[in-house]
C-alpha cells in the first residue's frame, strides 16, 4: 500500500501507488506546499502525510481534483489545514458521500479486502472548505500554483493544477495513463464525453512539459494530444449512433480503443 515518489521538477513531486493506479501530488513553494489529492481513506491519508514530511517540513494545504473517493477522503490526516476544490466538489461531497461511501464498503468486502473496507467506515471525510469556479491562484512563497476548471470531462467539477514555472500540470482523472490511455472506468453517468476534447484542449493551451494523470505515470503535451483525438472519434462515433448512421458493433469496431473502453463511453449521458 506504500507508495513512491517521483520528482516532475525541482520541488514538484507525483507519488505513484499500486492500488487503483492512484498518483497524486506535492506542489513545494517557500513558505508551504500544496498536496493534490489525499487518496481514499484516513489510513491511506495518514501514509500519504508521512511522505510529504519526509519531503518537506512545510505547513501545507490540500486540492482535491474532484469528489471520488480514491482522490479526496484522506484528508483527515492533514486536518486542519485549507482544503480547495471546485465549488460543485463541496456540494457532490456534502450530498452524497455518505451513499457512495456505502458503496465502496461493499465493494471492497466483496473482494476480500476487509481492512480497506474498515477503514472507509471510519473515515470522517472532509468538504473543501475553499472553493472555485473558474480559476484561483494560490501562493505557495516564490511559486504560484493555479487551480483551474477545463470544463466538465470525467465529472462535472474536475479540477486541474497548473505549475506555470515549472512546467507541470496535475490533471486528475481529466486525464488517464492506463493500457489504452483510457479505461472503462473513465467514463461514467457523471463524465462529459462530448465536452471532455475541449478539457484537454484547456491543456494543452497551457503547454505543461509534463501532466501528471490521476491515474498512471506522468506523460507530455503528445499523449494529451493524441487522447484529445481520440475522445472527439468517440464523440462522432456517439453523435452517429443518435442519428441512426451506424451500429453500436460498428463503432466499437471503428473506434481506437478496446471495446469496453468505446462502450463505457458510448454509454455515458
Amino acid at each position: 500500500m506504500t507508495g513512491r515518489w517521483i520528482e516532475a521538477a525541482d520541488g514538484v513531486h507525483a507519488r505513484r501507488y499500486e492500488e487503483l493506479d492512484l498518483t497524486v501530488g506535492l506542489v513545494v513553494g517557500a513558505e508551504r506546499c500544496l498536496v493534490v489529492d489525499t487518496r481514499g481513506d484516513l489510513q491511506q491519508g495518514a501514509e500519504l502525510a508521512a511522505a510529504v514530511r519526509e519531503l518537506t517540513p512545510l505547513p501545507w494545504a490540500v486540492v482535491y481534483t474532484h469528489a471520488h473517493f480514491d482522490h479526496a477522503w484522506g484528508t483527515e490526516a492533514f486536518l486542519p489545514c485549507e482544503v480547495w476544490a471546485h465549488e460543485g466538489c463541496r456540494a457532490e461531497l456534502t450530498e452524497h458521500a455518505e451513499a457512495s461511501r456505502a458503496n465502496w464498503i461493499a465493494y471492497y468486502r466483496e473482494q476480500g479486502e476487509a481492512d480497506i473496507a474498515e477503514a472507509i467506515a471510519r473515515t470522517t471525510i472532509a468538504a473543501p472548505d475553499h472553493v472555485f469556479t473558474d480559476r484561483t491562484e494560490l501562493d505557495l512563497g516564490g511559486r504560484t500554483a493555479v487551480l483551474l476548471h477545463p470544463g466538465p470531462a470525467h465529472t462535472h467539477h474536475d479540477a486541474v493544477v497548473h505549475v506555470p514555472d515549472a512546467g507541470v500540470l496535475f490533471a486528475g482523472d481529466v486525464v488517464e495513463n492506463a493500457e489504452h490511455g483510457f479505461s472503462a472506468f473513465s467514463f461514467s453517468s457523471e463524465s462529459d464525453l462530448t465536452a471532455w476534447p475541449d478539457a484537454f484542449s484547456a491543456i494543452l493551451d497551457l503547454e505543461p512539459r509534463v501532466v501528471v494523470p490521476g491515474h498512471g505515470d506522468p506523460v507530455d503535451a503528445e499523449f494529451v494530444r493524441y487522447h484529445r483525438d481520440g475522445l472527439h472519434e468517440l464523440v462522432s462515433l456517439k453523435a452517429a449512433m443518435g442519428r441512426g448512421e451506424t451500429t453500436e458493433v460498428a463503432a466499437v469496431a471503428a473506434s481506437r480503443y478496446p471495446g469496453d473502453v468505446t462502450l463505457a463511453a458510448l454509454a455515458t449521458p
